[in-house]
Parts: structure tokens; C-alpha cells; sequence
């Protein structure tokens, strides 16, 4: 996997660089996911790596109906010539961060034991705009397993408050 991403970050920043320069980062994000769903799907991944399939074929695939940006075409046929289609969800998932970056905006998983309510996602959000300086973009996850609170996933910040991790913690002092 880290191999993977240590070769998919140089394609992701050349592409981020195209798009912004033309400021397309939106419509890119839009055709970086659709080939990377395609690459990433275990018929998709087949069909573009099969032996007798030619490039023009292969970028039909990963083009959605109704035309393209010709910079994306050639950026997909640079790709195909280095035989890196398979790096395209790497690639999309690096375009992604650099995108939110770029946009300062941090995008944020809150797992919760049950439904959190709109006020308190309201809450939260709140509290890490203020704590980040961003603009904050809210996913919410459903784990049972967490018995009580939330785990708040920020990049490269994790805030766990579940009631599973404080009863470790309490099980780990007691048994010391």
C-alpha cells in the first residue's frame, strides 16, 4: 500500500497542478473519481489491464459518457504509457487531500455509538472550526462497539472520547 502511494503522489500533484492552473479542480475530483472507481473495481481493474486491450479503449473506460477534458485525456494516456492506471485510486485519494488544502477544508469522520443529533454534530463541528481554523466537512460512521461517546477521526488528529477507550484506560490503571 505505502509503495502504491509513494508512486501515486507524483501523478496526484501533476494533476492537482493541471487542474488548479486551470481551474478545474472541481470537474477533475469528478473524472479522478470515476476512473478510480473503474480502476478500483476488481472487473475494471481486468478489463484496463488485459494485454489486448489498446489505450484508446482502455481511456474509453475510464472517461465517462459525454466527452472529457482533453487534459485529463492525455493525463490518463500518460498514465496508460507508464502502466500506472492501476495507481488510480491512490491517485484520486492524494488529488482529494491536496484539493481540501487547497480549499482549507478538513474533512472529518465522527463514529458514534448510536445517531448523534444534528445540534450535537452542529456542536462539534463548531468546536473544530474554531480549534483547526478551517472550514470543516462532517462524515458520520455508526459503531456499536464504542458503548458511549464519539471518536472524532481528523486527518492526522484523532480525539477518542468513546467509553470503550475510557474503560480500557480504567481496566489498564486498575490492573497496574
Amino acid at each position: 500500500m505505502s509503495h502504491n502511494l509513494t508512486l501515486a503522489r507524483p501523478y496526484a500533484r501533476a494533476a492537482f497542478g493541471l487542474a488548479r492552473d486551470h481551474g478545474r479542480l472541481s470537474a477533475w475530483s469528478s473524472l479522478l473519481g470515476f476512473a478510480a472507481a473503474v480502476a478500483g473495481d476488481e472487473r475494471g481493474r481486468a478489463l484496463i489491464a488485459h494485454p489486448s486491450l489498446d489505450q484508446d479503449t482502455q481511456l474509453g473506460l475510464l472517461l465517462p459518457q459525454g466527452g472529457s477534458d482533453p487534459n485529463f485525456r492525455q493525463f490518463l494516456a500518460l498514465l496508460s504509457s507508464n502502466r500506472r492506471l492501476p495507481l488510480l485510486p491512490e491517485i484520486a485519494a492524494l488529488f482529494e487531500q491536496l484539493r481540501a488544502d487547497e480549499e482549507r477544508v478538513l474533512k472529518v469522520t465522527i463514529t458514534s455509538a448510536v445517531e448523534l443529533g444534528d445540534a450535537e454534530v452542529a456542536r462539534m463541528t463548531d468546536s473544530l472550526k474554531r480549534r483547526f481554523g478551517r472550514e470543516v466537512q462532517v462524515t458520520r460512521a455508526i459503531d456499536p462497539e464504542l458503548l458511549g461517546g464519539a471518536v472524532i477521526d481528523a486527518g492526522d488528529v484523532v480525539i477518542d472520547g468513546s467509553l470503550r477507550t475510557k474503560l480500557r484506560r480504567l481496566e489498564s490503571t486498575l490492573t497496574q
